[in-house]
């Protein structure tokens, strides 16, 4: 561990929220990089909503229930996990730093939940298949490259992911201001800007330097700089269908996700293509600007769908008392990245792991607090709408 990573971990313990550790990755990255974290598109208005949706609600908490213990599992496409919530995939985790997707395939391993890994990714899919036994998920794009989508899939297979997470919410890069101010390319494209905010972030530097190049891991060949907008108008498909994704149902045999729905009659759709789960997300604000937020989603999709499949729901979350009026509405657990991406940004694997072991230590005890034994007693009686 470099000089910079002992100082970074070493400030965790003063970190007591995901907040904090906002703040961390904050002062410790270059400015591009933490804006990509941290910022979302147009006026940004999903993505605030997409917290301050769960400011809406007041939990009714019961009392003498005898609840010291509860049991935080929750099953997922047929998979257990020991929390009700599992790691939501985030493209190039070597960028926010070095140890890249290590840091959090590591933390969901330690929490006993599935850690879902981006086509994007900075380390290879082999890589994230061999470091831990707990359960992987594989997040896909709609490539204009079949070949390589199958190629892909067998990979994961092989490397024993176990279910396939498909994000449908991304034909086009949504418009994120940020990223065009700060001169962001993937990988980093070195200028004057870049540089002046490399002297404000010298551990972040240093790591860049004197480590390996960044680049997709999945992807054969250099890949140079280019803008986001640029690599997915040139490598995925903005005409991928429903018909398209039953092919790939097929071509990968095994449970799968649809992620990035808000509609009822998208969830119906999703069901009768055979998806074994839903994921309510904007893609965490960064898509279409005002989007509703997933939570805001959750009943009429509920409604739509009956128990016929599993739904999630992914944006805005931060505490405990998220995931609990998320699972009350309907949802059966809740995903998020940048919670740990915060951590990744602010400490490398040590931030990521801490960020999850505050958010498994908050859930447990808000349903403590909340008096119940488990999520599944969780339902909108626990739940009360604040005045407008």
């Amino acid at each position: 561990m470099t000089l910079g990573h002992a100082m970074f971990a070493g400030n965790l313990d003063n970190c007591l929220n995901i907040e904090d550790l906002r703040q961390a990755a904050r002062r410790r990255a270059h400015r591009m990089v933490f804006d990509y974290i941290d910022g979302g598109s147009d006026d940004e208005k999903t993505l605030k909503r997409n917290s301050s949706a769960f400011d809406d609600y007041e939990l009714l908490y019961r009392v003498l229930s005898g609840n010291d213990t509860p049991d935080m599992s929750t099953t997922i496409m047929g998979q257990r996990l020991e929390v009700p919530f599992f790691l939501s995939p985030a493209a190039g985790n070597r960028l926010f730093h070095t140890d890249g997707e290590v840091g959090p395939a590591t933390a969901a391993a330690q929490a006993g939940t599935a850690y879902c890994l981006s086509t994007l990714s900075s380390v290879s899919i082999e890589e994230i298949g061999a470091l831990t036994d707990g359960p992987k998920w594989f997040q896909l794009y709609v490539w204009r490259d079949r070949v390589l989508v199958k190629e892909m899939l067998d990979r994961a297979k092989a490397a024993g992911f176990s279910a396939l997470i498909l994000t449908v919410d991304f034909p086009i890069t949504g418009n994120r201001e940020r990223d065009p101010r700060n001169g962001f390319t993937i990988p980093p494209r070195v200028g004057a800007r870049q540089i002046w905010h490399a002297l404000q972030a010298p551990f972040w530097s240093l790591d860049y330097v004197t480590k390996a190049p960044i680049r997709y891991a999945n992807i054969s060949g250099k890949t140079p700089a280019t803008t986001l907008n640029a690599f997915v108008a040139e490598k995925l498909s903005a005409a991928f269908n429903w018909k398209d994704a039953e092919w790939l149902l097929a071509e990968w045999g095994g449970p799968a996700m649809l992620k990035g729905v808000v509609r009822p009659d998208d969830a119906r759709l999703a069901v009768e293509t055979g998806f074994r789960a839903i994921s309510l997300s904007n893609h965490g604000g960064r898509q279409l600007d005002t989007s509703p937020a997933p939570l805001d989603c959750v009943q009429r999709v509920r409604d739509e769908i009956g128990d016929a499949v599993d739904l999630v729901v992914d944006g805005g979350v931060r505490r405990g008392t998220d995931v609990l009026k998320a699972i009350a509405l309907g949802a059966d657990a809740v995903s998020f990245a940048r919670p740990y991406l915060y951590g990744l940004a602010a400490a490398g694997t040590p931030g990521a792991v801490h960020a999850v072991k505050l958010m498994v230590e908050a859930v447990r005890r808000d349903m403590i607090l909340c008096g119940i034994a488990s999520p599944a007693e969780l339902n909108v009686d626990f739940l009360r709408k604040c005045a407008q």
